[in-house]
């Protein structure tokens, strides 16, 4: 009521489930994805669940992406199928190598390219474009984009759109309620991914998890 929040409804409606534990849950539309989709997923943490059951129940490879070093450590040790493809570097709107601020909490494993005050020094990480990212692994469309990117996601967008790539799906974290962010970018990124023909076919309790649905041409 004081402006504070997005107060964003869905859009449209089609089938939906929900994939992925409670914390690390989305909500996907299964039309349309099989074992040849195309499936990138932005932000693993030390949580592939959504990334596992998505991939198990439409027999898809996942393309999986964090530079995070702790969350590189952790799916070293992991037992993960050949389906699930992780790559250790970020998406961003350059290509390069970029300062990763750690959470002030030392037992979060979230990084973030927003600056922030923190006792905790960055450190440098790898990143790519989209467009670079889809040219290097010789993709010519994303069936699922998935972006938890802890405030990052409105330049990705930006870029997403600019350079005209076809998302069919996108799942995307906003952070509008950090206080160095706010409302007001999360309202203009929903304003322009409508522009682009994207609708919102859910969002989550909590106001922050949108899945869109490409219905137009761009």
């Amino acid at each position: 009521m004081r402006g504070k929040d997005v107060w964003q409804g869905s859009q449209i409606e089609c089938a939906h489930v929900c994939l992925g534990n409670d914390r690390a849950s989305w909500y996907v539309c299964p039309n349309g994805l099989s074992p040849s989709s195309v499936v990138y997923s932005f932000g693993v943490g030390e949580d592939v669940s959504f990334d596992l059951e998505l991939s198990r129940r439409f027999g898809l490879c996942v393309n999986a992406f964090d530079p995070t070093p702790r969350s590189v450590e952790w799916v070293s040790r992991q037992a993960l199928p050949e389906n699930f493809v992780f790559h250790a570097y970020g998406v961003a709107d350059f290509d390069g190598l970029t300062k990763f601020h750690p959470p002030v909490n030392p037992t979060h494993v979230s990084h973030t390219l927003l600056s922030r005050e923190t006792p905790w020094p960055a450190i440098e990480v790898p990143v790519h474009r989209l467009a670079t990212i889809v040219k290097r692994l010789g993709h010519e469309r994303i069936d699922l984009l998935k972006m938890d990117i802890e405030g990052a996601e409105y330049s990705v967008l930006n870029d997403l759109l600019s350079s005209r790539i076809v998302v069919n799906q996108l799942l995307v974290e906003f952070h509008h309620r950090w206080p160095e962010v706010g409302p007001k970018k999360t309202k203009q990124a929903i304003r322009e991914l409508n522009s682009a023909g994207y609708r919102i076919f859910h969002v989550s309790t909590g106001g922050e998890e949108y899945s869109f649905l490409r219905v137009a041409h761009c």
